[in-house]
């Protein structure tokens, strides 16, 4: 005699497979619960172990995920890559991102799935700060709304909680979405560039999220890198805005610095020499900045139209 599979939340979704990517790195406390619950709401979860020295490898098999391990520990950003790659060769549907800590809760993925299947959005975010039900150490929200306010001026991409791992991908969005090797912890961010690059429509959904522990890493180390992955994101994908505003910042501060060298000779009549030679360099670093952004962002509309042509 054989049983029928149970049902789950997943058949109701048109876009199938649901397959759902965890990157984890040591963590044999949680990968197991967080695995058994995201299996009753998508077809398939693919852990990528990124070099774990625990047992997160075995708990998450054992769970039953498809385990795609790394050797060595190369980054969220990778472990992501690597299991966004294996989710378009098993032709998935829908992708949905989550950690293994535990912070995001498999519960809630219905919530990040129907803006997808009602065709609405390519890509969904799960906001914390939607509505404020996340019970949220105030260090860490006055650092993400930093870090928030950052990448949405940077990217154009206007989100409440930039920061958050808990998505879900469209189809389209899975085959345009590509993070930078070495991005780190600075992926979520990317993700707003990639979105706006690649004209992706994107919402967010109000979901809640639990701090079993504390903070792995230093958080304002992590803030600090984050904060630099940014500004590398901004060089690469918005030359033009980058480096034309520093030049104009240090246009702006040689000419007040000029304008004060003038007027103090007129006054006294003496050259302040040392104001009078920042003020040139200013200047001319200012002025190389502009015309440095002018350049690159003509080379990446060229290479833009290129592409596709």
């Amino acid at each position: 005699m054989t049983t029928e599979p149970m049902p789950t939340i997943a058949d109701s979704v048109s876009l199938k497979p649901v397959i759902a990517v965890i990157p984890a790195y040591n963590e044999d406390r949680f990968i197991g619960s967080v695995v058994l619950k995201t299996r009753h709401y998508v077809d398939r979860v693919l852990v990528i172990d990124d070099g774990s020295s625990d047992t997160t490898a075995r708990v998450a098999e054992e769970a039953g995920a498809t385990l795609i391990p790394h050797a060595i520990n190369q980054g969220k950003a990778q472990a992501i890559n690597t299991g966004l790659q294996r989710a378009r060769e098993l032709d998935a549907g829908v992708v949905v991102l989550l950690d293994a800590d535990g912070q995001h809760d498999p519960h809630q993925i219905p919530s990040l799935l129907a803006p997808i299947e009602r065709g609405e959005a390519d890509l969904v975010v799960g906001s914390r700060f939607l509505e404020m039900h996340s019970d949220i150490p105030r260090w860490r929200t006055v650092g993400q709304h930093a870090l928030t306010l950052a990448t949405n001026v940077a990217s154009g991409v206007a989100l409440t909680d930039s920061q958050s791992g808990f998505r879900a991908l469209s189809r389209r969005a899975l085959d345009k979405i590509r993070f930078r090797p070495g991005g780190g912890f600075s992926m979520e961010s990317e993700m707003q560039f990639l979105i706006q690059q690649h004209s992706l429509a994107v919402q967010e959904v109000a979901v809640t999220m639990t701090y079993a522990e504390g903070p792995k890493r230093n958080p304002f180390t992590h803030g600090l890198q984050v904060l630099n992955g940014i500004i590398t994101m901004v060089s690469l994908n918005r030359p033009l805005f980058f480096f034309g505003l520093a030049g104009l910042i240090l246009l702006v501060i040689g000419f007040t610095l000029g304008v004060d060298v003038v007027n103090r000779y007129n006054r006294y009549q003496t050259l302040a020499t040392g104001r009078a030679l920042i003020s040139v360099l200013l200047a001319m670093i200012g002025m190389q900045a502009l015309f440095t952004g002018m350049i690159l962002h003509s080379i990446r509309a060229f290479l833009a139209s290129y592409r596709e042509a």
